[in-house]
């Protein structure tokens, strides 16, 4: 599909994760687990226009896993900047105007399944946009700064959200100049999406489409890979 742009998010440093090496460069069955994410991204045909963003020093190095793992559909490897909002930033003025489409992805998500993938683009190009997500199991509670519970929300209305996320590029890029302007930080694209009064479409995902952060989580991610192979 050449109207569709994928971004690739994969600048953070992972301080939750305790170690030297950022997370998304940490190795889950000898390859990186960015090079892991983009060989999903890889294999599925209506995708051709892939661009990853990382920080400033590490650009290099993502250049050779790009030959190294023959990911040849991501067109480029850019400079992300201080806050995750700045890198999609960068991410999304990279494409030219022929990408109508655009699709944010977490550079450590590895295990979004294609199926999951072409939903959430399907739902987008029939409602304007869309993101993946899953239904919350525990109960949340919401508390003060006393840490004294205030309320229970009702957990049927209640989703968690991952990514990918997809919307068109004009209207993401649009949002994300008002947030800088307003200097407004949004935890996702969808939120900066919300405060300019779009229409936000969930499509229901897998909760093994995780977001590697912490130690646990990548103990979590060896478990699925060993699952998958075997």
């Amino acid at each position: 599909m050449s109207n569709l742009g994928v971004v690739i998010v994969s600048a953070g440093k992972g301080t939750r994760m305790r170690t030297k090496q950022s997370k998304q460069y940490i190795e889950l069955q000898n390859k990186p687990i960015l090079v892991h994410t983009l060989e999903q991204f890889q294999k599925i045909s209506e995708i051709e226009h892939i661009h990853v963003v990382v920080g400033a020093d590490d650009v290099k190095l993502v250049k050779s896993y790009v030959e190294q793992y023959h990911l040849h559909k991501v067109a480029c490897v850019i400079a992300g900047g201080k806050e995750r909002q700045d890198s999609v930033y960068e991410g999304l003025l990279s494409f030219p105007e022929t990408i109508e489409w655009v699709m944010i992805h977490d550079g450590v998500r590895p295990f979004v399944k294609e199926e999951h993938i072409l939903s959430c683009l399907r739902k987008a190009e029939e409602k304007g946009a869309a993101v993946l997500a899953v239904p919350v199991k525990d109960t949340i509670k919401m508390v003060n700064e006393k840490k004294e519970v205030l309320s229970t929300p009702d957990r049927k209305q209640l989703w968690a959200i991952q990514t990918p996320q997809v919307f068109g590029l004009k209207e993401l890029k649009k949002a994300h100049d008002y947030a800088r302007e307003q200097k407004i930080l949004g935890t996702d694209d969808a939120m900066l999406m919300e405060t300019v009064g779009a229409s936000i479409h969930v499509v229901p995902g897998d909760y093994q489409n995780i977001k590697i952060t912490t130690p646990d989580d990548l103990e979590f991610a060896q478990f699925i890979l060993s699952k998958q192979e075997s």
